[in-house]
């Protein structure tokens, strides 16, 4: 059997990572019976934790509210878990140092043994650059910007802000997704009961905030809704592209994340994209490995050919081959 120091702890664990247990619960998870739980119970009310019991057969423990502040309580995948996590965010702008003094923080107040471990990840890893996939930098998010959106989602309260500097927006905020090293808050129209994300480094929130409103049923899926408008609406470059191929061959070659793809009456389809530069757009749909035409824009055509005439000199750097065919 565990000392009794070590069990308590473990206990106190168990009640901090679920709101109720039954004492068969916790007995089972101890190793334990039912009267060295009430045991354990009574000896933590007495450091302090307020522990609340109902008896009869729907009877439970629950820590209440107001308890001191508890040892920091992980085990030792739990502590891994969160030290990969933080050690990740660290990778995202606008986090990177307040990831690293959270992931500091936590291998200070954890037991010697797990402290080992972490500092042994930490010196054993390296977090990649911030932008190994694009030659736009990521958007900063501050970390405040962040909890006042999820404060006003919360409390149901609606959002006023400056959207891509001079439009201005009101909703009521639904969720904060965050996807392809962006953030959005997904969020409906007060006034035409339109649903749309809204890219979160394009709002200048405005205080106060809008008014507050009963919550709305999202219509349909949220990830469905994320990426079919965001391949619309949410880009700095929006890309139409007729696709030599049925919709079902294309959607077979590409990330659901990447757009959204209609078909023709022709059997061609088209692929709705876009990315904050020409040059991701155009590596993207490079890797489709299909013919296409462009619809729009006109200067992604013009980029496309800076790119063939690039790509041949590399083929040929006397540059005889003449990249048009003529």
């Amino acid at each position: 059997m565990k000392k009794t120091s070590g069990r308590v702890l473990e206990l106190l664990g168990l009640l901090q990572n679920r709101v109720e247990w039954t004492a068969p619960e916790l007995a089972e998870r101890l190793g334990v019976t039912e009267r060295t739980v009430r045991n354990d119970i009574a000896r933590l009310r007495e450091l302090g934790y307020p522990v609340n019991s109902l008896r009869g057969r729907a009877g439970h423990y629950r820590l209440g509210d107001g308890a001191r502040l508890p040892p920091l309580l992980l085990d030792d995948e739990e502590a891994v878990a969160v030290a990969v996590g933080l050690r990740t965010v660290t990778g995202v702008a606008g986090f990177e140092d307040s990831g690293a003094r959270a992931l500091t923080k936590l291998e200070h107040v954890l037991p010697d043994r797990l402290r080992r471990q972490l500092a042994s990840l930490r010196d054993a890893t390296e977090a990649g650059p911030v932008n190994t996939d694009s030659n736009v930098e990521d958007p900063e998010v501050a970390p405040g910007v962040l909890t006042e959106i999820a404060a006003a989602i919360r409390d149901h309260r609606g959002l006023r802000a400056f959207y891509r500097d001079d439009e201005r927006i009101e909703i009521e905020p639904y969720r904060l997704v965050a996807w392809q090293r962006r953030w959005f808050v997904v969020g409906r129209s007060p006034e035409t009961g339109a649903w749309a994300p809204y890219r979160v480094d394009w709002m200048t929130l405005r205080l106060p905030g809008g008014r507050s409103f009963t919550p709305a049923e999202l219509p349909g899926d949220l990830t469905e809704l994320v990426v079919r408008e965001v391949a619309r609406t949410g880009w700095a470059v929006h890309a139409r592209l007729v696709i030599d191929a049925p919709a079902e061959e294309v959607l077979a070659r590409i990330n659901p994340a990447v757009g959204v793809v209609e078909s023709r009456p022709d059997g061609r389809s088209v692929l709705v994209t876009g990315g904050d530069s020409l040059e991701i757009v155009a590596v993207w749909i490079g890797m489709l490995g299909l013919d296409f035409s462009v619809e729009s824009p006109a200067a992604l055509v013009g980029h496309l050919q800076v790119l063939a005439e690039r790509y041949a000199r590399a083929i040929d750097p006397t540059g005889a081959t003449d990249p048009t065919g003529a």
